[in-house]
């Protein structure tokens, strides 16, 4: 069997950590038995923000990602296309990029004769599929994006939907949501996390980690808030925040009027291992996020033995939470319900050690990289078998 997996978000040489959680997915599904190469939709232009500053240092790196690398043994090929600036086109982005992928295709295939292609996320790269090989059997997984997002429910989503032959989603509650969109066959496959061989080193003082895009919905500054009502209870908790974003500069002003300031500390992006290994290293992994379809970071400090803090009513946490234990649920954008969930957990050692056993058995479970393998070589073998 072989796949030729399509992605727009894949890690690249200016940005290891973009879309990691497909790369994973393909090296699952290649211990699992398939035979992949990657194609990743590759805009060579930088972000409009950055053209507006007319920083020339994003566009060279833009336009210095070569055309072939080879991650962890996976060959994998960057395709360039252009179009207008996302604010105002991404919806249509696949048609943009359908006639370069039209030509990537026929190119690929002389090399390797593909059976099917799984594309990640509808727009554009199923999308842009659908456009330029509609007769090639499509899978396209759903993360969020698709169906939460400012494109959610458009054309171009409606249709890649229709047009799949299966649609893989993270969660049970983004499964829903597509076959309300048009999707026919709908299939949870959930993304998975490594259990450490070794147990993580607890930290020496109790410490709240979120890893996460800088941004209004992953509610960090909820957690930030909700440290003052901590201050006194629990004199030396600090919070560290993994990750970057537009989200920065207020965080950081936000922790100053606060007065704990001396108890955040913003560690900017770092490389995924680097990522999994802070998460892992807290007494509490928080992450008060809205319009979460999934959330790969719970289950990743999961995994380490660190019991989780998610939103209730989100379709990820609510998830991982009916798997197994080892995830609380609060209430959203409440950071005085925050606090109390944070300050019971925090003042009872013994609970929380038990929480984070729990989430260690929950991932081991429900959330391993092996059974996202496993069974995403299985919808390939359904659809082809179709």
């Amino acid at each position: 069997m072989k796949v030729l997996v399509l992605a727009e978000y894949y890690p690249r040489e200016h940005d290891p950590v973009l879309g990691v959680w497909a790369h994973r997915q393909a090296l699952a599904a290649r211990e699992a038995g398939a035979e992949l190469r990657v194609l990743v939709l590759y805009r060579p232009l930088p972000p409009l923000r950055a053209l507006r500053a007319l920083d020339l240092d994003a566009a060279r790196r833009m336009l210095s990602q070569p055309r072939t690398m080879e991650l962890d043994g996976l060959r994998v090929d960057y395709l360039r296309f252009l179009s207008p600036p996302r604010p105002w086109s991404y919806g249509h982005w696949g048609a943009w990029a359908a006639p370069a992928l039209r030509r990537g295709l026929a190119r690929i295939r002389a090399e390797f004769s593909f059976d099917l292609i799984h594309a990640h996320y509808a727009v554009p790269a199923g999308d842009a599929v659908r456009r330029a090989a509609p007769r090639t059997p499509l899978v396209v997984s759903v993360h969020g994006g698709d169906v939460l997002g400012a494109h959610a429910g458009g054309r171009a989503v409606r249709d890649t939907l229709a047009h799949a032959r299966l649609v893989l989603a993270n969660s049970a509650g983004t499964s829903r949501r597509c076959a309300a969109l048009g999707a026919g066959a709908v299939r949870v496959v959930h993304l998975g996390a490594d259990l450490p061989d070794r147990a993580p080193v607890r930290p020496s003082r109790p410490t709240l980690v979120s890893v996460g895009n800088l941004i209004e919905r992953k509610r960090h500054a909820d957690v930030i808030a909700a440290l003052p009502a901590l201050r006194d209870r629990h004199p030396e908790l600090r919070y560290v925040i993994a990750g970057d974003g537009p989200e920065r500069e207020p965080l950081r002003e936000l922790a100053q009027r606060l007065g704990v300031a001396d108890r955040v500390e913003l560690h900017g992006r770092l490389g995924h291992e680097q990522a999994v290994a802070t998460a892992q290293g807290g007494s509490l992994f928080v992450l008060p996020s809205v319009s979460e379809a999934f959330g790969v970071s719970y289950v990743e400090a999961m995994a380490g033995g660190v019991p989780a803090v998610g939103c209730r009513g989100e379709d990820g946490p609510e998830e991982i939470a009916a798997a197994g234990g080892g995830i609380e649920l609060v209430a959203p954008r409440d950071p005085s319900g925050l606090a109390t969930t944070l300050d019971a957990l925090l003042s009872d050692p013994a609970r929380l050690q038990a929480l984070g056993r729990e989430a260690q058995l929950t991932v081991q479970r429900s959330f391993t990289w092996e059974q996202c393998g496993r069974e995403t070589v299985t919808a390939y073998r359904d659809v082809l078998r179709s």
